[in-house]
Order: structure tokens, then sequence, then C-alpha cells
């Protein structure tokens, strides 16, 4: 591939139909990691080129546990990707974050416990800093997108991650209130820890679909109350996402960029050639 792409959107099939988008073109892409979710559909914006990745699948077929997140994430910094807009269905934990309302966070709590959550290992150590997860300048472009909708919007919150596919029990669902937790999803991590090893920005416009099973006066979540709430959100993702890549800035002043220039630990000289050429993509620049 030839074409260089600086923004993608990872969501929902929603987004592939999206007024305006021109001249797209589907791209399959090897990586180290494996194969993508789907093949990544490229299309014209508002006179600028968007990556759009299908994070379950066409079809929604691969489960939050299944998702090939390392493989998604590299094809994307394969195609020059710089921003990453993640598209989620979330359950809030408080009362005033109500179904139908956006949600952008600033931070994650992983409670998952059986994803891959880096791209280093085998003969190369690094640790990265995600104090701050989601990249606020990005996070505050979203969020003003959003807000130009005329959408109910939330700015701020700790996104909990659980494994998957099943919902909360109650006690769950109380307990994570109790931790402080705002929303609940499935996909937030490793997705945002990687796009940081990647040295993307990374944001999540959050729908709120539901109030998980804590809420006593609502029903609990199904997978029906999920995808009615989304397909009355959907058009205001689209105005969203038309309304930041319209404004987006074209050069980055934050340190996203940057995160890994003092993330690497391990001697150059004893890094295997294999895991060097593995992730040369990565870490290319702070070895020459």
């Amino acid at each position: 591939m030839t074409e260089k792409v600086s923004i993608a959107i990872i969501g929902g099939s929603g987004l592939y139909q999206m007024t305006g988008l021109q001249d797209t073109k589907e791209y399959n892409v090897d990586t180290p990691f494996g194969k993508t979710s789907a093949p990544i559909v490229v299309g014209t914006l508002e006179n600028t080129r968007v990556a759009f990745l299908a994070r379950h699948g066409r079809g929604h077929h691969i489960t939050p546990s299944e998702v090939p997140y390392r493989a998604n994430i590299y094809a994307l910094k394969s195609l020059g990707v710089e921003r990453v807009i993640s598209i989620s269905a979330c359950g809030s934990l408080r009362e005033d974050y109500a179904p139908g309302n956006i949600v952008i966070p600033d931070n994650i709590f992983d409670n998952t416990k059986d994803r891959i959550r880096t791209f280093f290992g085998e003969g190369m150590v690094a640790h990265v800093g995600v104090a701050d997860p989601f990249c606020s300048d990005l996070s505050n472009e979203v969020e003003a997108a959003v807000r130009a909708t005329g959408a109910i919007t939330h700015r701020g919150g700790s996104f909990i991650t659980i494994e998957g596919p099943r919902f909360s029990t109650k006690a769950e669902s109380h307990a994570f209130r109790a931790w402080g937790m705002s929303i609940i999803g499935m996909t937030a991590a490793p997705e945002a820890f990687l796009a940081r090893e990647a040295e993307m920005c990374y944001a999540t416009m959050a729908h709120v679909t539901d109030y998980d099973v804590w809420h006593e006066n609502e029903s609990p979540v199904t997978v029906d109350m999920v995808i009615q709430t989304l397909n009355k959100n959907t058009q205001k993702a689209q105005e969203a996402i038309r309304n930041l890549v319209r404004g987006l800035k074209v050069e980055r002043s934050c340190e996203c960029g940057q995160a890994l220039s003092t993330a690497l630990i391990t001697d150059p000289k004893v890094i295997p050639a294999e895991t060097r050429n593995k992730l040369n993509l990565l870490v290319g620049k702070y070895l020459k």
C-alpha cells in the first residue's frame, strides 16, 4: 500500500455507510501478529483519507477477548495512522450518565484476565507510561465534535474493561460502582495501551446503551437494548466523525508520538534479530 492515512476509526458496522464517504478502498494487511478483525476500509471524508476497521469483524463474529488487538493497531500503524478514535458501546455505572448519552472518558481500569496487553516480549522489554491512557488533545477534539451534534455529552470518568462476553452480575456491578467507575465495556483494554505503545493518539466516543445491571428501576442490560440504542445513536456518531475530521489539527502537539522514547529498557545489543525486525515499525527510530 502506498497511500498514507493519518486518522482511523475503530467501531461498528454503522460507520461504513457514512454519507459523504467517497473513493473507498479495502486493504487486507498482514502483520507479525496475524490478520486484522476485518479488511481496513479507507475512504475520503471531508477531503481527508480516513481508515475504518470493524473491531468485531463484519457481522460481529469475534468476541471481545478474541479481537486481534495487536494486529489491528499494528496494521493501522503501518498505514501511517497517528490518531485512533474508538466508537464503543458501554453500560453506565452512574445515574447521570443515561442511555443515549455519549461519554468521552479520561481513564481506564483494566479488569480483564486473558488478553495479551503488549507488543513487547521475546527478548525486548518496554515499560510505556499510561497514567493517562487517553490522549487529552484528541479527547478534547472528540468532545467538541460530539457536542456540536447536540447529543448529551459527558467528559471524564473511568472506563472499566471486563473480559466478557457475558454481562456483569449484580454483585460485580455494585462493586464497580463502589470503586468509582463511571462506565463499563469489554474492549478499551488492551486497545488503548497498544495504541500508546504504537505512539498513536487514542480517544473513545462511548455510547451509553444501558445501566448495566445495578439500577433497581431499570431493566438489566440485554443485546436488544444495546442494539436499539446504538441504532438511534448512529447518526450522531457519523455526524460527530464528520465534525472531527473537518476540524482536526494537522500537526500533533501532544506527547503520544514519543511514548517509547523513555520506555525502552533492553540493551539494543541483546535484542534478537527476529524481534528487532518484528517490532521495527514501532521502535526502528530508536534503535539506529
